[in-house]
């Protein structure tokens, strides 16, 4: 059995691991060394810093080294390993490299990488630098795989009401005593940053928040507020990572990536 290795361990990654795995697929991780994920509560980068983590029943565990992440999936675990530069596919025992670090821009992911390679959403042209391309952007193509052409532009805008996307106001520190699923009010302190105050732009759950005493920069999404009020949806795995890891499954049977 060959392995599929996901660059990526935030939520939309962690979906397509899930599926993968539950698809019966051996699966590995590579993550950054300080991963930033928002959405850490369905994130299988939060083994970076705990040691091990579980999404839906699925545990995930850090891995100290390449032949520690191989044994790792073995053992029926999902291993995440700090690799950012996926020295791992040096080994030679990948069929498949899904990019899902969401750069939304170009990054240096090859389409010699292995011998299929997916991109998930903007940056990637089928044929250049990727082999298929699945569709992020939520809307009536969602999930779809493409084998020519791009994915949706990105629009530099969050996806529905764009008020819910929290934004650090300046660099520094991340400091915050609210957690996630904690039912928040209009006004009321989420987060600071350099001594600035973030605030809640309406009454929700906070669905998400970068992990507190990691500096960030300007502008950059440090939480989300979902409206819907619903705590239960910070714990399971969502519609947009479900669909997206569908279109990963479908491009890797229709493919025949398994052996």
């Amino acid at each position: 059995m060959k392995y599929i290795l996901v660059r990526g361990g935030g939520d939309i990654a962690s979906g397509i691991a899930i599926r993968l795995y539950r698809a019966g697929l051996k699966v590995i991780i590579s993550e950054l060394p300080n991963p930033l994920a928002v959405r850490r509560t369905v994130s299988f980068s939060e083994a970076i810093y705990n040691g091990n983590f579980s999404v839906e029943g699925v545990s995930a565990q850090r891995a100290n080294s390449v032949s520690d992440a191989f044994s790792l999936a073995q053992q029926g675990l999902i291993p995440v390993l700090v690799d950012p530069e996926i020295s791992i596919l040096n080994e030679n025992r990948f069929s498949v490299l899904v990019d899902a670090r969401l750069l939304k821009r170009r990054g240096d992911t090859r389409i010699d990488s292995a011998p299929l390679v997916i991109g998930i959403g903007p940056g990637f042209l089928c044929g250049d630098n990727c082999h298929a391309i699945v569709e992020s952007f939520r809307g009536h193509f969602l999930g779809r795989v493409y084998w020519e052409g791009s994915a949706s532009a990105d629009t530099g805008l969050p996806e529905g009401d764009p008020r819910r996307v929290l934004r650090s106001p300046s660099k520094g520190v991340l400091n915050s005593e609210i957690q996630i699923a904690e039912q928040v009010k209009t006004g009321q302190i989420i987060a600071e940053v350099g001594g600035e105050k973030i605030v809640a732009p309406f009454d929700g759950v906070l669905r998400g928040l970068i992990r507190p005493g990691i500096e960030v920069e300007k502008g950059v999404k440090i939480g989300d507020i979902d409206p819907r009020n619903d705590p239960s949806y910070c714990f399971t795995v969502s519609d947009k990572a479900l669909a997206v890891a569908g279109g990963v499954l479908e491009a890797v049977f229709s493919r025949k990536m398994l052996i």
